[in-house]
């Protein structure tokens, strides 16, 4: 089974963006050399704790700090920007770095209204009209269209939908495109999205047959009890989160239910549930739970850890566990 990252690219606390970057082009040279499939990063904004906003620029500087692994979005959120425009950058990266460029679609706007009216748009709510036009500049050359991408068209990039409802599975199942359900946080829908999906599936010149991505965290460590520590960080981003309160990734604690509240940790966690947390087999014993309840065809893992080093070595834990699982039953791609 492939397995793959979704880097937000955390601006910890005590650090800069530039670092944060920094650590981001790290993090994928490892990634590759521990054999990770695809290496994806995501769009928000005016988030202080992530530095992904300006995503395909991003795209562009870790494809060129790697070699081999597929690099791309995890995802550009669509409504934010013109489709022409996506083709244009998605299809610039494809002529600079071949076929290694994945361009995962979202319809959230990445921020609130606020974000929404800064970037200017007022245009479309039509997200899958946005989607088929996004295609169409990406598919085979139109030379009598009167609006082509260039470049872009006939790059082929190959798109994804990303989603945390419904509504995403049935359009994925629409277009015939491989999806991507943000279980890592938002595990809510998950078994009916998926059963929508692969049911009410078209095939498509896209894509023959369903294919399933689940997003799940890793907080992996030498032992139960540092994992555990390393996912105070993410539980408490998520506890601000909670209250609108934006900041960089939190410094880990030592008692979470001290620093958030018992109840406010026990919602967080329902949040994350979709999680492998603690000593490797602790993570292999999780993950294999996960993959036998769900039977992805593909995993995408995040490591939101504020020490570097020590997010590094979880993906790195993760990338064993997952090297080693010989799933029966499963497809993969």
């Amino acid at each position: 089974m492939k397995y793959s990252v979704l880097d937000l690219a955390p601006v910890p606390e005590g650090a800069d963006v530039a670092q944060a970057l920094k650590n981001t082009t790290d993090l994928a040279q490892m990634a590759e050399s521990a054999g990770f499939h695809r290496y994806w990063m995501a769009e928000h904004h005016n988030m202080p704790g992530i530095a992904s906003a300006a995503t395909s620029v991003l795209i562009g500087h870790v494809a060129a700090h790697t070699k081999t692994m597929r690099v791309g979005a995890g995802g550009i959120m669509l409504p934010n920007h013109a489709p022409l425009a996506i083709a244009e950058q998605f299809g610039t990266l494809a002529a600079l770095y071949g076929d290694r460029i994945d361009l995962g679609l979202g319809r959230a706007p990445g921020g609130d209204q606020a974000v929404y009216h800064a970037l200017r748009r007022t245009g479309s709510d039509d997200f899958p009209g946005d989607v088929a036009e996004l295609l169409g500049y990406l598919g085979a050359p139109r030379e009598n269209a009167p609006v082509r991408a260039l470049p872009g068209e006939g790059s082929h990039v190959p798109v994804w939908i990303l989603g945390s409802s419904l509504y995403g599975a049935q359009l994925a199942a629409h277009f015939g495109l491989p999806y991507a359900f943000a279980s890592h946080f938002a595990p809510d829908a998950l078994e009916q999205a998926i059963d929508v999906y692969r049911r009410t599936f078209r095939p498509s010149e896209h894509l023959a047959q369903p294919h399933f991505m689940l997003a799940a965290n890793v907080f992996a460590a030498q032992t139960d009890a540092e994992g555990a520590y390393l996912r105070t960080s993410m539980q408490q981003a998520f506890a601000r989160m909670r209250t609108g309160t934006r900041g960089k990734l939190p410094r880990p604690v030592e008692d979470i239910d001290a620093t958030i509240g018992a109840p406010v940790r026990r919602s967080v966690d329902q949040m994350m549930r979709v999680s492998a947390t603690g000593s490797p087999s602790s993570v292999r014993h999780e993950l294999a739970g996960l993959i036998a309840q769900y039977k992805p065809d593909e995993v995408i893992l995040t490591s939101q850890i504020h020490d570097h080093d020590a997010r590094k070595r979880s993906l790195a834990i993760a990338a064993e566990v997952m090297a080693s699982m010989k799933p029966a039953g499963l497809v993969t791609a």
